[in-house]
């Protein structure tokens, strides 16, 4: 049974994972407008625990991009300098909407694998009561 509750665990570390990577990615989307807001991006990490891998997944640090920030034109903007420029956001929304759908999927997956080891859980359970 180790083996199957092994296999959750690893699904389940998967699953939550991609929801954290869907989070930055929303929060990405939102401030998209923002003036001076950087993209955030998360790494993914294999867990390690007494010394081996376990196989499940973690998040790491958030990272913002550095790339530099692009000068926006509007003299009537409050935060406008003397030239009339600004400086806007680093968010590309058709990256963050790719990310997010690669994020999704993978999240899908890994609902799909705890699934199929769910029910062959419950299939062993009924061939042990027979």
């Amino acid at each position: 049974m180790t083996d199957f509750s092994d296999a959750l665990g690893i699904a389940s570390s998967g699953m939550r994972s991609q929801s954290q990577r869907l989070r930055h990615v929303s929060e990405n989307i939102a401030n998209a407008d923002t003036p001076g807001y950087r993209r955030k991006t998360v790494s993914f990490t294999e867990a390690v625990e007494g010394g081996r891998t376990t196989g499940a997944v973690r998040t790491g640090r958030v990272h913002l991009d550095r790339t530099d920030l692009p000068m926006l034109f509007d003299p009537s903007h409050p935060m406008s300098d003397d030239t009339g420029h600004y400086a806007g956001s680093n968010v590309n929304l058709l990256v963050e909407i790719a990310d997010a759908r690669e994020a999704q999927r993978s999240y899908e997956a890994n609902v799909k694998l705890f699934d199929q080891v769910r029910q062959m859980s419950a299939s062993l359970m009924d061939l042990l009561r027979r």
